[in-house]
């Protein structure tokens, strides 16, 4: 049985993002971008999804500003794919921003015109979880690996 959890501990935070991410070399195979998310999660808020005792997935959300936060980092094993995980780990990711009053979630992948296939599930993902695509960003991360923007609106907060 699939289980979520809110995961505080720094350590805790870091062996699963490391262990999955290196677990998803079709995603995530630049090392460098591994360690730096590797450091970002310690420092914010992650829920993971285990299979008994073994961490499966796990999503990481940072706060931008008073209006928006960010998956700044997600990953689910393969073969669990299509199987809820991800979209659980989303709706925890949007329980977030309503319980901390922020209007957007938003995230950042790459941009369908690197023509790379294993993005074009995750673009397809977010667009069933409701994200929007606004805007491409060509050298936020480099030439060969453009920046798609998504955002999905929460809802209307009172400030």
């Amino acid at each position: 049985m699939i289980k979520f959890e809110t995961i505080t501990a720094a350590d805790v935070k870091t062996d699963i993002c490391n262990t999955i991410l290196r677990e998803l070399p079709g995603w995530f195979g630049i090392e460098e971008s591994i360690m730096d998310y590797v450091k970002t999660v310690r420092q914010v808020p992650v829920y993971a999804a285990y299979d008994g005792e073994r961490p499966i997935g796990f999503a990481a959300i940072k706060t931008h500003n008073e209006y928006s936060a960010e998956v700044c980092v997600m990953g689910v094993l393969e073969g669990y794919h299509r199987q809820g995980v991800g979209s659980q780990l989303i709706k925890l990711c949007e329980d977030y921003c309503l319980t901390n009053q922020k209007e957007f979630l938003t995230v950042k992948t790459l941009d369908s015109s690197a023509e790379y296939e294993p993005y074009e599930k995750t673009r397809n993902f977010y667009s069933k979880m409701g994200f929007i695509p606004l805007e491409v960003f060509p050298l936020h991360w480099d030439k060969i690996n453009p920046c798609l923007f998504l955002a999905k609106h929460i809802g209307k907060v009172e400030k």
